[in-house]
């Protein structure tokens, strides 16, 4: 912002950026990754001297000259500063509804991050209070209930209307705590998942642990990707599980390729799924939302682990911490409906249309052991279970026309 306001800048307010960006700088290099509070004082400081810096150039780059001279680029720099203001100011404040953190990547360096801690108040206030609304989507249910999704954008489970129940009359609201009754309709879906598809458990497996994927796990992917004679997308946990996963079905499973996230742009590696027959794609979180291929394309979808967020996350942490001052289960409210969320939306990959047919295999046994299991089930799609590798091989040798 700095070099790109330096032709309508003084140099007071250009040097003011400048050593408030080496200020910021060092502060984040004295910092370890993690929330900021306010015994970060170096930081927060840091902070506040690119608040006011970035106030000062937004008020000298907003003066703009006569209408005919209007300056593009000058427009687009002070919108620059007035963002920067706002977002050092919110860092700044530390408020309580805020949570703050240094992050770090391994190429990119560290960089500061402020994010609400909810946004159901928000959303209440300025959308849900003023007028009717629909929200709609294929995964709104978590565990089985509407009550999770409605939370999380302001609505409370007492204001939710029952099936006989009238809506009252929709007007505006300037109270953002008068009642706001909802409601939740399940329509139902075009796939008969029951006949369509089987969920596969590998309950027999060791429960994922923090070093990578492991040798049991590694066997049963060969497995079950030969069984299906390729046809797969494997939906990993981190880049360094898909990328190990794949090196290993390359080296055991001679024929149709194996291709990995990060070898090529995405929108090629699915192109290359979608065209190329028995091509197998391993990729990480990217692929588990945004790839759509109907069709014998995919027979079967394979998910590591349950996706739980990382627990040294500040923003989760944050959260189930909030949750738990009010009285609830962060684990559950947090974590889980995370998870539960990811969990259907992966699984979502292998039915698309009311033709196709095929396996999930989710290889983390915590799915049927775990006391969180039966919530984290109830938010998938109702397919026919088994924890029988035997079976589901079988089945997948009958959709490859191998057996």
């Amino acid at each position: 912002m700095a070099r790109r306001g330096s032709d309508w800048l003084d140099d007071d307010a250009s040097l003011a950026l400048l050593d408030a960006a080496d200020a910021l700088r060092g502060a984040l290099e004295d910092t370890g990754t993690g929330r900021v509070g306010a015994a970060h004082g170096g930081l927060v400081e840091a902070v506040g001297t690119v608040r006011d810096a970035a106030r000062r150039a937004a008020g000298r780059l907003g003066r703009s000259g006569s209408r005919s001279q209007v300056e593009p680029e000058r427009i687009a720099v002070a919108a620059a500063a007035s963002e920067v203001f706002e977002t050092a100011e919110r860092m700044a404040a530390l408020a309580d509804a805020d949570v703050v953190w240094v992050g770090e990547h391994e190429r990119l360096g560290r960089w500061l991050t402020v994010a609400p801690l909810s946004v159901a108040g928000l959303l209440r206030a300025a959308v849900l209070s003023r007028a009717t609304t629909v929200l709609t989507s294929a995964t709104l249910t978590l565990g089985g209930s509407f009550e999770t999704m409605a939370g999380r954008v302001g609505l409370r489970a007492d204001e939710r209307l029952g099936e006989d129940e009238e809506a009252p009359r929709a007007e505006p609201r300037d109270d953002p705590d008068a009642r706001l009754p909802w409601r939740g309709v399940d329509v139902g879906s075009p796939f008969d998942y029951a006949r369509q598809g089987i969920l596969y458990t590998a309950a027999h497996l060791d429960r994922p642990g923090r070093d990578g994927i492991g040798e049991d796990a590694l066997g049963q992917i060969v497995e079950l990707v030969r069984a299906a004679g390729g046809h797969t997308l494997g939906l990993f946990s981190s880049r360094r599980a898909a990328e190990t996963a794949a090196a290993h079905a390359r080296r055991e499973l001679p024929g149709p390729p194996v291709l990995c996230q990060g070898e090529a742009q995405l929108p090629e590696l699915a192109r290359r799924f979608a065209a190329e027959p028995g091509t197998s794609l391993f990729g990480t979180m990217s692929l588990w939302q945004g790839i759509d291929v109907p069709g014998d394309t995919c027979r079967l979808v394979i998910i590591d682990r349950i996706p739980f967020p990382r627990p040294d996350d500040p923003l989760v942490q944050a959260r189930q911490q909030a949750a738990a001052r009010a009285g609830g289960n962060g684990f559950m409210q947090v974590a889980a409906s995370h998870a539960a969320l990811l969990l259907a939306q992966g699984a979502g990959r292998l039915i698309r249309s009311v033709d196709d047919r095929g396996v999930v295999a989710i290889l983390d046994p915590r799915l049927v052991r775990a006391r969180y299991g039966p919530y984290l089930r109830r938010s998938l799609p109702p397919f026919w279970t088994t924890t029988d590798l035997a079976r589901t091989i079988g089945a997948l040798r009958r959709l490859s026309g191998s057996a």
